[in-house]
């Protein structure tokens, strides 16, 4: 017997299994007859109980254990080639060359594996050999192997005695795969018979379709039994009903996968013994796909457990991870790199990282002690934020410092469906297109994000879909939950994005007109600074935006003021914005924007003032700006509007139904223009309507938020506002899905 690295083995005679000079044709003859060796004595024997009590008795392992992997290994590779030659018999090929397994063989663990196991490995060749062509009965050699395996665990009883099955099934297809071209071969195949064989090629080859079918299912359990055998202790014990149920499996698993390996030594023997005369009985067929059935069974009853077993191991280690994400996120550290390969990849085999720039991979290390921005968003981010947030990533490389940026970027793409068959070749050709597009640094693959990492995201930093900014310090310290609306609201001028700056920006905001249109509109900013007014002004009614932009004009003209007017469109109904757009343009009503970017970005920075409050618990604030905001995001959501600035300075935020009417009563204030301006009295008069109109607020916030308050109080009235729930579909390729309402 030679090992795989081909050096000889140790091997000892065993007298017991020592064979005759050859089989005797009576010992043949009954088991074609159906007579000692006929596997009919399975239905004679079928109980089972029975049948697992004596084997059980044959059990009493000590202690010792044995890695049977890489001898599984060996043996797959054996068993998968001499199936290639079966397959190719008919055809007169040869099989493909055998996979290179020396790296294998030469590692030491396993040679001195081979050494130790030899001699149990020959007695069974032996035991197999002999009982074969002796005719023996199936179950009685199994028995005999096991009594001679009582020391060893189950896994190894199994894998032993395939390994020795491997062998001499091995060497056989060996003989038929060189036989034709060397010398030596071809005289050992004229002992075996083999030149015999290979003229009854055809006739043999559904029994030997039949020999691989079984041999596969063999394969199967021994695998499954190794896996059970595999669990890790400290994340499923014996006392977890999964794997007590899976482990009460395996005696009777390994019984008749080694019973199967008998049976188709049996059936190699009497092909080489009998020729012609094997041929001509049905009851090999019957004994292989009967075995063949019962283990396939038994298979299945494996796997699923194993399932259930890696089930429970997978929620154990995802808590695990999770308890451990916790802990080190709270942690002080000297720079950032424990925090981000626990949310990224922990290990160090592949480089996790795509860098946008260049399009290679790269290590997190390109991270090191910088001030990270963490992208974090599912595959339907849409264009206008990526569109807005390349901007701000290109502005950051502009003013950057000689040495190095002030932050970097990386996308973390959470996939709820990536473990599931919802990831689609449409799936994944979103998520290369999406993360072509970007220019900063992403993970190569939504699989590398650990389910405990998306928990922990969803959890902690309360992602839901909309995308969320987390900012990590050189250090690893999370310096912001979320940071996107900030980068909304000031885009680069937020850095270094902490909490404490956005609090300090926060304190030098004021209600002014360029907040609410910075970094969106050179125009209007120049409008600003030539000291003109201006109406910003919105809604989906164009009836109302022909009456309001003609009312306006007229009552300009007639106070000669200058006046500018500009439409911002609405947060939803896009395609009723587009028909508004397109009117205001053919009937020159006002300047407005066509870029609907412009518009997504208006509203995004305006819901984006509230949520940063929300953030920081000062939703309620009774400061000018906190209140203004909340006004004009609740007018929104039904009617027209109007904000009047008068250069940078805002005159009157108020719904339509206020402000048209003041426009339409110009006649009635138009005196006090002269006296005391059209500011000052556009603001009186407008006052006088709003508290006999007292319009109702309301604010929506998509489920997909994340953060969302408990509570809010009403910017006109300061009365706790009652909350309910809303389904709301729109239509138009605006907004989607369910909306929690507060009114």
């Amino acid at each position: 017997m030679m090992n795989p690295n081909n050096t000889p083995l140790t091997t000892h005679k065993v007298p017991a299994a020592s064979a005759p000079a050859g089989p005797t044709a009576t010992a043949l003859q009954k088991y074609m007859r159906g007579g000692v060796g006929c596997e009919r004595s399975m239905i004679s024997m079928s109980d089972d109980n029975m049948l697992m009590k004596q084997i059980l008795d044959t059990h009493a392992p000590d202690g010792m254990e044995v890695d049977v992997r890489p001898l599984l290994a060996i043996v797959e590779d054996i068993l998968n080639h001499a199936a290639l030659s079966a397959d190719t018999l008919v055809a007169g090929s040869t099989a493909p060359p055998a996979e290179n397994m020396e790296e294998k063989a030469r590692q030491a663990n396993f040679v001195a594996l081979i050494e130790a196991l030899s001699f149990t490995i020959d007695r069974i060749s032996c035991e197999l050999a002999f009982k074969a062509l002796n005719g023996g009965d199936a179950h009685t050699t199994t028995l005999a192997i096991f009594k001679m395996l009582t020391s060893f665990p189950w896994d190894a009883k199994l894998v032993l005695t395939l390994a020795a099955f491997a062998f001499n099934y091995g060497e056989f297809w060996l003989l038929v795969q060189i036989y034709s071209t060397n010398h030596l071969a071809k005289s050992m195949a004229i002992l075996k018979q083999l030149p015999s064989i290979m003229d009854l090629s055809a006739p043999l080859k559904p029994r030997f379709e039949a020999l691989n079918n079984l041999i596969k299912v063999m394969m199967e359990v021994a695998s499954c039994v190794v896996q059970i055998k595999e669990l890790p202790p400290s994340y499923i014990s014996t006392d977890v009903p999964t794997l007590s149920a899976a482990m009460a499996l395996i005696p009777t698993a390994v019984y008749w996968t080694i019973r199967s390996a008998v049976a188709c030594a049996s059936q190699i023997s009497a092909i080489t013994s009998l020729g012609n005369e094997y041929l001509s009985s049905t009851t090999e067929a019957w004994e292989l796909s009967t075995l063949a059935h019962k283990l396939r069974t038994i298979s299945e009853h494996m796997q699923k457990q194993i399932g259930l077993c890696h089930q429970h191991i997978d929620e154990k280690r995802h808590l695990e991870t999770y308890q451990s994400l916790l802990t080190i996120v709270d942690a002080a550290h000297i720079d950032n790199m424990k925090i981000l390969k626990a949310l990224i990849y922990p290990k160090d085999d592949i480089q996790p990282l795509i860098d946008g720039s260049t399009k290679r991979r790269v290590n997190i290390d390109v991270l090191r002690r910088k001030n990270v921005l963490l992208l974090i968003s599912g595959l339907d981010i849409s264009s206008d934020e990526l569109s807005i947030l390349e901007q701000i990533h290109g502005e950051s490389k502009v003013h950057a410092t000689r040495h190095e940026n002030p932050y970097e970027v990386v996308w973390i793409p959470v996939c709820d469906r990536i473990s599931s068959a919802e990831w689609t070749a449409t799936a994944q050709r979103q998520f290369e297109e999406m993360q072509a597009s970007m220019q900063w640094y992403s993970v190569v693959h939504p699989g590398l994000i650990d389910k405990a990492v998306v928990r922990f995201i969803r959890d902690v930093w309360h992602f839901r879909n909309k995308p969320i900014l987390v900012v990590l310090d050189p250090q690893g310290k999370v310096v912001s939950p979320n940071a996107i609306h900030m980068m909304w609201i000031w885009g680069s001028n937020a850095f270094p994005f902490t909490t404490v700056r956005e609090e300090s920006l926060w304190k030098e905001e004021t209600w002014r007109l360029e907040l609410l249109v910075n970094g969106i509109d050179p125009t209007i900013l120049n409008w600003i600074r030539e000291g003109k007014y201006v109406f910003l002004y919105g809604g989906d009614d164009v009836e109302w935006v022909r009456k309001f932009t003609a009312t306006a004009r007229k009552v300009a003209a007639a106070a000669r003021i200058p006046l500018e007017m500009v439409y911002v469109g609405k947060s939803t109904k896009r395609e009723q914005v587009r028909k508004v757009i397109a009117s205001i343009t053919a009937e020159k009503l006002s300047y407005c924007w066509e870029d609907m970017a412009m518009i997504w970005f208006f509203w995004t920075r305006l819901e984006s003032m509230l949520f940063s409050k929300i953030q920081l618990g000062k939703a309620d604030d009774h400061d000018v700006v906190m209140q203004e905001i909340k006004r004009l995001l609740s007018y929104d959501k039904a009617g027209g509007w109007a904000v009047l600035a008068n250069g940078p300075n805002v005159v009157v935020n108020g719904h339509g139904t206020t402000v048209l009417p003041t426009l339409e009563e110009y006649d009635l204030w138009k005196e006090h223009v002269a006296t005391e301006g059209y500011d000052v009295a556009f603001k009186d008069h407008h006052r006088k309507l709003h508290g006999i109109a007292q319009p109702c607020c309301r604010f929506e916030f998509p489920s997909a938020a994340g953060r969302m308050p408990d509570q809010m109080k009403c910017p006109e009235c300061q009365r706790v506002m009652e909350k309910l729930v809303t389904f709301l579909c729109c239509h138009d390729g605006g907004n989607h899905g369910i909306m929690a309402n507060i009114y």
